[in-house]
């Protein structure tokens, strides 16, 4: 029987780390969030046609859509920066797309049992009401002084975005106490795979 895991912790904690090594060493199946909005924003996919006429109605005289007629993911973020109620809108859309497609996705797992564990990263899996869904919930830690730095080298955050951001999310205690598992990201990944390994067994 597959086991669905949910992945989540504060932005720059390394899930997307983890995630890779759990695909490298483990007979599972891993799914984004983010992923699967943008996979459902694409041509022929569900939000497709709704997120383009939402987009439309903030024109700017650059195109919008690519010559195969994707949308530009540069062009859809600086008409939602320039126009915060298309962001209002279009998560309006979004976020109860990504919810079903999950739990499609999970009821296949579940059908299929072609894998051994599923994994569901989000950073909002606490907050959306997976606790109820997964079979476990992983905290992927990190102090802040790392997660800072980490974000300051890889994405060119400034002090003042990454307070904004870490603001918005869950606290550290708020993580602890809804999750059954933590995992400290904090140090070399070696120790995070340690930590790993004693909670599941590679297949």
């Amino acid at each position: 029987m597959v086991s669905i895991i949910g992945v989540t912790g504060g932005v720059g904690s390394g899930k997307s780390e983890v995630l890779r090594f759990l695909a490298d060493t483990y007979n599972c199946r891993i799914l984004k969030s983010d992923d699967a909005a943008r996979d459902l924003e694409k041509k022929g996919q569900v939000l497709y046609g709704p997120v383009v006429s939402i987009l439309e109605e903030h024109p700017t005289g650059r195109p919008l859509l690519d010559e195969k007629g994707e949308i530009l993911p540069g062009e859809m973020a600086a008409r939602i920066f320039e126009d915060r109620n298309l962001l209002t809108r279009i998560n309006q859309l979004v976020h109860p797309a990504v919810i079903q497609y999950i739990m499609d996705t999970i009821a296949e797992e579940r059908r299929t049992n072609a894998h051994d564990y599923f994994f569901l990263e989000a950073a909002l899996l606490i907050e959306t009401g997976f606790l109820d869904v997964v079979d476990s919930m992983w905290y992927i830690y990190c102090d802040e002084k790392e997660r800072r730095s980490r974000l300051k080298a890889s994405r060119g955050y400034s002090d003042e975005k990454i307070t904004k951001i870490m603001a918005a999310q869950l606290s550290d205690q708020e993580f602890r106490a809804a999750c059954d598992v933590v995992i400290d990201n904090s140090g070399p990944m070696r120790r995070t795979e340690e930590q790993i390994r004693k909670v599941l067994i590679p297949v």
